[in-house]
């Protein structure tokens, strides 16, 4: 599908880093961008977020390379988002919504589609009054997946209603990870979960370690679904590792909401491992997200040990380091090579045998 994306500069200082991971999330939809125009303002158009003569900068480049759907790189406003497509004549699509689209894509398992459809629901009945009628040709692609066209003719009262539904049948699947929780700390079993902004290498460390087969690809959001494995560590024992979803900035409150069922994995786990893309440029503001995020879902006090993956691509040397108390507090590795992997055994391993993390799995029990 042909794209154009409008990417707007607000003057933040991570403005190029923001406009890069919006062309990867567009790329990641199945979008071929074939034009990007950027905008620079002090402050979003009430109307428009921007302003009129981009606007009509765009309604030329729209026109003359055949775009089929205009993609937005910050967060719209239902109305700023039905004064752009009735400009535009297209459909337009936000970051909320984008984001939401590449989930509805990649979602596997019956609670992932669930999870997904409930955000999605959320996210629209913010927008029930669009008028949708110059649109009406425009059927699929990106930005209407999931519940599409047809849920946007539900009014509130049945939106509200299958909102109810979904979020009662997550709440048992809440209740079946609950007893599975509850069955593994009766073994005296430690819980690991890998954790981590979008893209940082997670699954390919998973799989390295458990030699499972989980789906991973150098794309954002490849992994929507927890996948959980046994494993022996030496001085550990068995341990349960469960790869979550990745984060990324400015994560939708809804996403948050709808996937808090997923990311109990992380709130409940003995150790967390914060898996960061050491080859990535923003990789200090990437841990600032994911710290925060994991603070909004309570797992802000975990303890957790720093993997740098990715190392072979700025040629850093496998290692651990430690912090003032002789407790590993970060770990260098290549997941894809399968090299420092011993030193992250390790680091489980010592973290099993602290008092703290004792104190944890025995109040699970």
């Amino acid at each position: 599908m042909r794209a154009l994306i409008i990417s707007v500069d607000l003057g933040v200082p991570d403005y190029q880093a923001h406009a890069e991971e919006f062309a990867m999330l567009a790329k990641g939809a199945g979008a071929n961008v074939v034009s990007v125009l950027t905008a620079r303002r002090s402050r979003p158009d009430a109307a428009y977020f921007i302003g009129t003569g981009k606007l009509q900068e765009a309604v030329l480049i729209c026109e003359e390379l055949d775009i089929e759907v205009v993609l937005f790189d910050q967060d719209l406003s239902p109305a700023q988002q039905r004064n752009l497509e009735r400009q535009l004549n297209l459909r337009v699509v936000d970051r909320v919504a984008l984001i939401l689209d590449i989930f509805a894509l990649r979602a596997q398992s019956h609670e992932g589609k669930l999870q997904v459809e409930l955000a999605q629901l959320q996210h629209l009945s913010t927008r029930l009054t669009r008028m949708w009628s110059h649109l009406e040709r425009q059927r699929g692609g990106i930005g209407m997946r999931g519940p599409g066209e047809s849920q946007l003719e539900m009014d509130k009262r049945m939106i509200g209603a299958k909102v109810k539904v979904l979020r009662e049948r997550l709440a048992r699947v809440q209740r079946q990870r609950s007893t599975q929780r509850r069955s593994r700390a009766r073994g005296n079993t430690m819980s690991v979960s890998l954790v981590g902004y979008t893209n940082a290498g997670k699954s390919t460390l998973f799989n390295s370690l458990t030699r499972a087969g989980a789906y991973a690809a150098d794309q954002l959001f490849a992994t929507l679904d927890t996948t959980t494995r046994r494993v022996w560590i030496e001085g550990a024992g068995q341990i349960t590792l469960s790869d979550t979803v990745g984060f990324i900035r400015d994560l939708p409150p809804t996403l948050i909401a709808a996937f808090r069922a997923t990311l109990e994995e992380a709130i409940h786990a003995d150790l967390l491992l914060h898996v960061v893309d050491a080859s990535s440029p923003q990789r200090d503001e990437q841990i600032f997200e994911v710290n925060k995020v994991l603070t909004d879902i309570g797992a802000g006090d975990l303890p957790r040990i720093l993997v740098y993956n990715k190392i072979d691509a700025v040629g850093l040397e496998p290692r651990v380091e430690t912090d003032a108390h002789g407790t590993i507090c970060r770990v260098f590795v290549c997941a894809q090579q399968r090299v420092g992997l011993d030193g992250l055994r390790q680091a489980i391993s010592q973290s099993a045998l602290l008092p703290e993390n004792h104190e944890i799995i025995q109040q699970n029990l």
